[in-house]
């Protein structure tokens, strides 16, 4: 493994011409999907309404998605205007929407489909670039929280994690766009072994873009629901949920939710600061 300073040199090197793309496109749409969509509450449903792991996980044999479902997404973000969407492949709950050998918590499992692979194909099919959000956090895995106490619970969900991230970045060709989310229960980028970890990703992806939130700065800032600069001289990228509440589907919108207007201006804000907006 690269000592720290010596990848993060790299990286700068790097950046620019890996970046050129993102700050050109400027518009991305991000898609949050999972078990907590049939409920169609919040995506922290789980625990914010306490629901026991063995009940949750019933929901696995409700997921039935549409099919074509992500074309109807790619048509709607490049129509948008849109160059880019990110998914989520793995969120809090600990459901893989994908074909994993790490789990049988997954959407083949589940539905007899690989979503993410149908969501990368509709990418590529409406000229979108394909990003996967992958949440650290995990709610399912025995050890998502164990870990943070138990140094051979941390082994085997470190293995896990860095099982899972491999096959994503290994299984569905280029990929360009890395979205980690809450690295908890660990409070260092050594506690996720983050420096390992997106050595790996770059080796298997060289041109991605890595956010911020595995706790090394990477490629580029994530304001959350607000369209404002993190820093100067720094990439930014603001995600912003469409209705003000909850970043999962909901059957109807808030009283709140924003105006085509409102989104305008969003995007106006972000394009004026030299950073992007990844509507959801």
């Amino acid at each position: 493994m690269m000592p720290r300073k010596e990848y993060e040199a790299q990286v700068t090197r790097t950046r620019e011409q890996r970046m050129k793309w993102w700050n050109e496109a400027r518009y991305g749409m991000f898609v949050h999907w999972g078990l907590y969509s049939l409920i169609g509450r919040h995506e922290w449903i789980h625990a914010t309404e306490c629901i026991p792991m063995e009940e949750y996980e019933k929901l696995a044999a409700k997921f039935k998605p549409k099919p074509n479902a992500a074309r109807d997404w790619a048509r709607l973000a490049r129509d948008a205007g849109m160059k880019y969407m990110v998914m989520t492949t793995k969120h809090h709950e600990g459901f893989c929407m994908w074909d994993t050998k790490q789990t049988d918590f997954n959407s083949r499992a589940a539905c007899g489909r690989d979503l993410v692979a149908e969501f990368v194909a509709a990418c590529r099919e409406f000229g979108l670039r394909p990003g996967f959000y992958y949440s650290l956090m995990d709610w399912h895995h025995p050890d998502g929280a164990r870990s943070a106490y138990d140094p051979a619970a941390r082994r085997r969900f470190l293995d896990y994690t860095q099982g899972l991230v491999r096959e994503l970045m290994t299984n569905y060709g280029q990929i360009d766009v890395l979205w980690y989310d809450v690295a908890l229960p660990f409070q260092s980028h050594e506690g996720w072994e983050s420096l390992a970890l997106n050595q790996m990703v770059r080796k298997l992806q060289p041109q991605i873009l890595i956010n911020d939130r595995s706790r090394l700065p990477e490629d580029f800032s994530t304001p959350e629901e607000t369209v404002k600069a993190a820093e100067a001289g720094r990439g930014w990228e603001a995600c912003m949920t469409f209705n003000q509440t909850s970043w999962g589907w909901m059957p109807s919108a808030a009283a709140d939710a924003y105006t085509a207007r409102g989104i305008l201006k969003m995007l106006n804000t972000a394009c004026s600061g030299a950073g992007n907006l990844l509507l959801n």
